[in-house]
């Protein structure tokens, strides 16, 4: 197969696969009230160089495995099938809920822009959210679309990707400028620099989700058959894509500061949206939407490149059913794209909240790949500094995972979601014990 991805197509995908939803809605619902503008900021970045001390692990993985799967098939042939499943199974629901996640925001932007005509024909509540009819037809026409356009292969998704991830970074850029331009400062300063501290507990509130919020960046690993470059090129090309999603998110929450205090930001419907009408007007808002919209569009598509190269390795190795690793004209594998399809198409049934607690325990599942892909690759680095490197990529990743579980933790899961990872973990037993058996008959 020639090799298709350029290092504008590595960028847009990791940019995209990084910036999703939920960075124009935390900085209401957890950044600001948990951890205000600075100590969020700083949480970002020490997320960030926390996640490039993995990507060390990363970039020695690409030096010496150059096989789609990524992370499942480095660690099936390094420590077997056992410890591969582990992986392969953790990171298939973290690239698979994040597509659900992302239609589903295509509910929420219309939601914004028509209000309550959205909410034609009640169907149902689960867990308390209020399920419509045009959210399940909103979400699976945004699915069954996607599906379709990879299915024509790599090169016309990566250009869907490198556009909307250029929009989003340009529009995002600008509404921060101009929110500077518009919004009292004085009033910005006492809110959050005035009378701010340091606090550690606020910035690990920040740290422990680092996996959500950068979990983007080892898609490439799920690509790498497609790259036609060396493996230091796309280690710089994820670290460029980290600084600029900590950008991203950081500039949108320092939009939702200079509009909101941190109390008020907690009270309001959306707390970007509304500073940015508040202080730009209706053009700006829907500017705000455009930039949403790709965000959302570079997630989904990101997402389900990687969700089905992955599904795709699984089923070559016999973890799943030989089907969906059969390639097309195009050099894609269409059945593991629809397997795709078909289970976020679950997540228009099930509803938004139910999709956040599984979105939520996927931070541990991520944090369980990135422990094994630094682990292993210890006894592959090539110098001291490389080892040291892996080694605290493992510390940093048992970290994560430590803060998400440890009961009294401030980054703790909720409830919801550790009975998610729970049945999760369960289901894995079961399709590894099915597909055991079936091989060996």
């Amino acid at each position: 197969m020639d090799k298709k991805l350029r290092y504008i197509d590595v960028l847009g995908l990791v940019i995209g696969a990084i910036i999703g939803w939920g960075s124009f809605t935390l900085p209401g619902t957890k950044f600001l009230k948990e951890a205000g503008v600075i100590n969020t900021f700083i949480g970002l970045l020490i997320g960030g160089v926390f996640i490039m001390v993995i990507q060390n692990g990363y970039h020695i993985m690409l030096e010496n495995h150059r096989e789609d799967g990524g992370e499942f098939t480095y660690a099936l042939n390094h420590l077997g099938k056992v410890h591969g499943f582990v992986v392969g199974w953790s990171l298939s629901l973290c690239y698979l809920s994040m597509v659900p996640l992302n239609a589903g925001a295509f509910v929420l932007l219309l939601r914004e822009i028509f209000g309550a005509k959205m909410d034609f024909f009640y169907l149902y509540s689960i867990s308390g959210y209020p399920i419509y009819l045009t959210d399940v037809l909103v979400m699976s026409a945004v699915i069954i679309l996607f599906g379709y356009i990879n299915i024509q292969g790599l090169k016309i998704s990566t250009k869907v990707q490198n556009i909307m991830s250029i929009l989003l970074a340009v529009i995002v850029s600008g509404l921060l400028c101009l929110m500077f331009v518009r919004s009292d400062l004085q009033v910005f300063h006492q809110n959050y620099v005035e009378n701010y501290r340091f606090s550690f507990s606020e910035i690990s509130k920040i740290i422990a989700i680092a996996p959500f919020l950068f979990v983007g960046f080892d898609v490439v690993p799920q690509v790498s058959e497609e790259l036609g470059f060396k493996p230091e090129k796309s280690t710089l090309l994820v670290g460029i894509s980290v600084l600029i999603g900590i950008f991203i998110y950081g500039a949108l929450n320092t939009i939702a500061g200079l509009g909101f205090s941190p109390e008020a930001a907690m009270k309001t419907h959306w707390a970007v949206a509304d500073a940015v009408i508040q202080h730009l007007g209706k053009a700006g808002f829907y500017i705000m939407l455009i930039a949403l919209a790709a965000a959302v569009i570079g997630g989904i598509n990101g997402f389900m490149i990687a969700s089905s190269k992955l599904i795709a390795s699984l089923s070559q190795r016999k973890h799943l059913g030989p089907t969906y690793s059969i390639k097309n004209e195009k050099g894609v594998q269409p059945y593991a794209i629809l397997f795709v399809c078909a289970i976020s198409l679950i997540g228009a049934f099930v509803g938004r909240r139910v999709i956040i607690y599984i979105v939520d325990m996927a931070s541990v599942l991520a944090a369980v790949a990135y422990m094994y892909v630094s682990f292993i690759s210890i006894s592959l680095a090539k110098s001291k500094v490389e080892k040291v490197l892996c080694m605290l990529g493992s510390l940093i990743s048992a970290s994560f995972i430590v803060l998400l579980m440890f009961p009294g933790s401030p980054a703790q899961l909720s409830k919801e979601a550790f009975i998610s990872l729970i049945l999760w973990t369960i289901c894995g037993i079961l399709v590894y014990q099915f597909r055991k058996r079936k091989n060996v008959s």
